[in-house]
């Protein structure tokens, strides 16, 4: 009854939507969240130059809590956002880098990347995108993504990724496409804008790397008309004026695979869509699951973390906590 209701639930849930069983509030660069019982506490942003000192005990702790994990064979969830794709050199989607200038006005990442802006100027919305594939093209995973596709190879079909991530990094990094959800798209591929099929088209390999504000010729707009009907493609990417489906991105297999889960890795995300927080909360309500949070920066899923009995938070760059959290894993599993 309770994935039943989750599905439903899905159904009608907008990526910027963030309802939550706790208030979070963010004052001068610090989140609070209030439970139920309205206590609250600040996060404070960690001080890298403390990073290794501080790292001793949780993963002592976190030694213990894997070792436990292996001996009952329990669920994996990773869940992944842009702090760790931006460790490979790719701005952050909110970033300036992510403003688009069309004519004389400036338009926002969360106004480009909507239906409505590509039902007024689909060109440009593809222009936009293209370059952003120009980016994450060019970039490299990093050890964060390795570490990543490691616990995968470790755990099997135990394991599965839900990232926001559209850049493709993990896929070339090792994970595999049937244990990875990605639940905003993948920026890689397009679709008919019409959806006269539920087909994805890899972008085609006529076009190449993309300039900044370069517009498209006739012969690549022709290259993005849609295979079945003539009409126009998309991007296969979730628009902000858009809801998580199951077909498109797996929002009630990312969910379902959650609720089932014994532990919760959460990595390089601030929460700022609906989906990854549910999936948070639902975790952190299992007072018998492990919960660990690896960001640099004060996140929600920190104090998720902090609030729980099997918490762990690991400030600082995937790249540099992953690859212990695999040593450990990798003892574990002996």
């Amino acid at each position: 009854m309770i994935l039943f209701l989750i599905s439903i639930a899905f159904r009608n849930l907008n990526p910027m939507d963030c309802r939550l069983p706790h208030s979070i509030e963010r004052h001068e660069g610090a989140y609070t969240i209030r439970n139920r019982d309205e206590r609250s506490q600040g996060l404070k942003t960690a001080d890298p130059s403390d990073i290794s000192s501080r790292m001793d005990g949780p993963l002592a702790k976190l030694a213990g809590l894997l070792g436990g994990l292996e001996e009952t064979r329990g669920k994996v969830s990773v869940l992944t956002g842009a702090g760790i794709s931006a460790e490979s050199g790719i701005p952050t989607f909110r970033g300036p880098e992510g403003y688009w200038t069309v004519g004389s006005k400036e338009y926002r990442p969360e106004q480009m990347s909507t239906r409505a802006m590509f039902s007024l100027d689909p060109w440009e919305v593809w222009s936009w995108y293209l370059y952003r594939r120009t980016v994450c093209r060019k970039a490299v995973p990093n050890p964060g993504h390795s570490g990543v596709a490691r616990i995968e190879e470790i755990l099997g079909d135990r394991f599965r990724l839900i990232t926001q991530n559209v850049d493709g990094l993990h896929l070339r990094a090792g994970n595999t496409k049937e244990r990875t959800f990605q639940i905003h798209g993948n920026l890689h591929f397009r679709r008919c804008a019409t959806a006269c099929s539920a087909d994805l088209f890899p972008i085609p390999s006529s076009i190449g790397d993309r300039g900044r504000n370069q517009t498209l010729s006739p012969k690549e707009k022709a290259s993005l008309k849609c295979p079945g009907c003539g009409g126009l493609t998309r991007p296969h990417v979730l628009w902000f004026d858009e809801y998580y489906d199951e077909h498109f991105y797996q929002a009630n297999s990312a969910i379902r695979w959650a609720v089932e889960s014994a532990l919760l890795l959460v990595v390089g995300t601030t929460g700022a869509t609906t989906l990854p927080m549910q999936i948070g909360a639902i975790v952190s309500q299992n007072q018998d699951a492990i919960l660990i949070d690896v960001n640099p920066s004060p996140n929600p899923f920190q104090e998720l973390a902090r609030s729980h009995p099997n918490g762990l938070v690991l400030p600082g760059p995937s790249g540099e906590i992953l690859p212990k959290v695999v040593e450990l894993w990798e003892k574990a599993g002996k």
